[in-house]
């Protein structure tokens, strides 16, 4: 089983991302759960998601504390330590920033891989505004290939209506190939 744990802030499209994931390994004929984590916070409080990807059925319901993957979102949360907490010392975290790797490490303490993206620069470039979910999400398939570009792209189009769609597939097209080199 594969547990990816997404930050970032409200309105972001933190949820969404979830369900983006979920959908894409369901395209594939796995398991997966999708949920959020937040209570009564609004617009721009941070907030977390959760999805869980098995080839079998999936029991487990409760919140995921050892993700594989940590995703976060929003750029600003890249010095937080919460974002770390659990993260298993093989897993990886993938963060949006323009900040290098090495400033990043010097910040969190942890074993884990970590992974930078500037995800807003593309995204702003695209779509004109800062909802960098699904890029993050084409840089978490990248160098993880829980699902394929393929199905992540399907699950777009599902999500979303036919312009926006297009958009964010093709955001999530290149972060996927800016990112792609840096698999390891």
């Amino acid at each position: 089983m594969i547990e990816i744990r997404f930050h970032g802030r409200g309105g972001q499209g933190v949820v969404t991302a979830a369900e983006i994931l979920a959908r894409g390994a369901v395209i594939e004929g796995k398991f997966a759960h999708a949920f959020p984590s937040f209570g009564p916070e609004r617009r721009g409080a941070p907030i977390a998601s959760f999805v869980r990807i098995s080839d079998s059925k999936i029991r487990t319901r409760e919140q995921i504390y050892d993700p594989d993957y940590v995703v976060v979102i929003d750029s600003t949360l890249h010095t937080s330590t919460y974002i770390i907490e659990g993260v298993k010392s093989n897993g990886c975290l993938i963060i949006n920033s323009p900040k290098s790797v090495g400033e990043i490490t010097a910040k969190l303490k942890t074993d884990a891989r970590i992974l930078t993206i500037d995800a807003d620069k593309i995204v702003m470039r695209i779509l004109k505004k800062p909802i960098s979910n699904t890029a993050m999400l084409g840089a978490l398939v990248s160098i993880s290939e829980v699902i394929s570009l393929k199905s992540l792209k399907k699950a777009i189009e599902q999500i979303f209506p036919k312009d926006m769609a297009s958009k964010n597939m093709k955001v999530a097209v290149e972060t996927y190939k800016n990112t792609y080199h840096r698999r390891g």
